[in-house]
């Protein structure tokens, strides 16, 4: 039995890998935005949960400090995020795409990193093939977009940031016990695109998106997969997956915009890390 963190779980991915990581026997930990869904998914499965808003990276520091008190995380599954409207900067002074999507669960991982190591964690981060499609344009001069800021490059973006992190998240500290690993979960029928205005929530709203989307179930199965896998026999550490094969990244990197992510992120976080 492994104790899996899984955050965003109140609904959509995050809430039927959570389901389905209950019925295999492991013990589940549910972190969402909402109270009241978080609580009704916790109650249904017997199963603690954290309330955690990832617009106020003061909830996510609390959060940390929660979570650093269970004798142990095998799996901490940075699965929230989201799509925003027009820009919007947080509390923090940030972007709230990058905030949400990026920033928060960097953080998080961070505050967490002496549990994980010691558990021997496997960190999965939920990115997305929309860093190959609005990513590409990337710039860690640029992170909160102030130029030619749109729903969708945002989102791209965070997305790529999603990878890149995960790759010099394996960098560091694979040797300390760590597996990280991203993937794409498809293009899923939740309401995940509710937060914008742009026309993905009118998509999502529709009959149309039967069309084109898989059911939160099938998408979580990817998440279960790495949960319960093995590094390095089923999937290969710092690499991110579609379905069970590698996803290419059109994004170049030699490594060092990864590491300059890595840095101008502790950077924005610093206040957060005494």
């Amino acid at each position: 039995m492994r104790t899996i963190v899984i955050t965003g779980a109140s609904d959509g991915i995050g809430a039927a890998a959570a389901r389905q990581l209950k019925a295999g026997g492991h013990k589940v930990v549910l972190v969402g935005r909402s109270p009241a869904k978080t609580e009704a998914l916790a109650r249904a499965l017997d199963a603690p949960f954290h309330v955690a808003d990832y617009a106020r990276l003061s909830e996510v520091k609390r959060l940390a400090g929660e979570l650093a008190a269970y004798e142990r995380i095998d799996v901490l599954a940075n699965n929230a995020g989201g799509i925003m409207g027009p820009r919007t900067v947080t509390e923090d002074g940030f972007e709230k795409t990058f905030q949400v999507n990026h920033l928060a669960g960097f953080l998080l991982t961070r505050l967490l990193m002496d549990k994980l190591s010691a558990s021997g964690a496997k960190v999965i981060q939920t990115s997305s093939f929309a860093a190959n499609v609005w990513g590409r344009g990337f710039d860690v001069d640029d992170l909160d977009q102030r130029r030619g800021y749109s729903p969708t490059s945002a989102y791209g973006r965070s997305k790529l940031a999603n990878i890149l992190f995960t790759r010099e998240l394996d960098r560091r500290h694979r040797a300390d016990g760590i597996a990280a690993v991203a993937f794409h979960p498809g293009f899923v029928r939740s309401n995940f695109a509710e937060d914008t205005t742009f026309f993905m929530r009118w998509f999502y709203h529709t009959p149309l998106r039967y069309l084109a989307t898989i059911s939160p179930d099938t998408s979580a199965r990817r998440l279960v997969r790495l949960a319960e896998g093995e590094p390095g026999r089923d999937w290969q550490p710092g690499e991110v997956y579609l379905k069970r094969a590698q996803m290419p990244v059109l994004f170049r990197d030699d490594g060092s915009v990864a590491r300059a992510l890595w840095q101008r992120s502790e950077e924005m976080v610093a206040p957060f890390l005494g």
